[in-house]
């Protein structure tokens, strides 16, 4: 898996859920759930991350991001899977069982991209949420993975789609918000066909969408507080924080 403290400039590869188990099921109605959701401001790649698994009846789980299949001999394949494109997720080896028969809501209230500034060699990390300021939901896949040892994990990874004109001068790709009302759908286990699933995964309308840049503090994986999202004093700090 990724190791700690290292920064890959990868879509999507930070987000946040500082939300409560209340704004979740503001989303998607009254779950019974005993997982314990204390604030997070800097969500990595190989962490749990809060999952809503297509099932009959579907139940909140953790997931670790990075997704691992079923076949894989080597687990650590999950940290080269943390995203998916979904306009080719359905063919895939890695992950066309998963779209399949395994796909999932990952919740969130905001995610990380970085942004390169014209003279500057590192980049200027961006934080982008709704303007609303409300939870939502990625568009996902998990997998079970048994081992040779017995070790089971349940991992899972966030499908991106080419980004719309707010995001595209940061990166070509964002992850894919599903609308509330596209949820039903994506976590029915009765449908399967890619043709009716993938018209889903597409761009969030960017009038929905805010952003601002913040500080290289994010770029660090142990720096998991509320000053990772405040807004940066200028736009093109730059530099590690450690």
């Amino acid at each position: 898996m990724l190791p700690a403290g290292r920064l890959r400039y990868t879509m999507c590869g930070r987000f946040t859920l500082a939300k409560t188990l209340k704004d979740i099921e503001a989303l998607v109605g009254d779950l019974e759930s005993e997982i314990p959701l204390a604030p997070r401001y800097n969500i990595a790649p190989s962490q749990p991350v809060l999952t809503l698994p297509q099932a009959a009846s579907p139940r909140l789980t953790l997931t670790q991001w990075g997704l691992v299949p079923s076949w894989a001999k080597d687990p650590t394949i999950g940290s080269r899977l943390i995203n998916a494109r979904s306009e080719t997720a359905a063919e895939k080896p890695s992950f066309r069982a998963s779209f399949k028969y395994q796909r999932c809501l990952i919740f969130a209230d905001g995610f990380y991209e970085w942004k390169a500034t014209p003279g500057h060699r590192t980049k200027t990390p961006m934080y982008i949420r709704l303007q609303s300021g409300a939870a939502f939901a990625f568009a996902g896949l998990y997998a079970h993975w048994q081992g040779a040892d017995g070790s089971e994990l349940t991992t899972s990874t966030i499908l991106t789609t080419a980004a719309g004109p707010l995001l595209s001068p940061i990166h070509h790709r964002m992850p894919v918000i599903l609308p509330a009302e596209s949820y039903a759908l994506w976590l029915d286990p009765n449908r399967y066909d890619p043709a009716e699933l993938t018209p889903l995964l597409t761009a969030y309308p960017d009038q929905e969408l805010t952003l601002h840049p913040v500080t290289p503090r994010v770029n660090q994986v142990r720096h998991d507080d509320p000053e990772c999202i405040q807004p940066a004093p200028s736009p093109h700090i730059q530099g590690e924080l450690f």
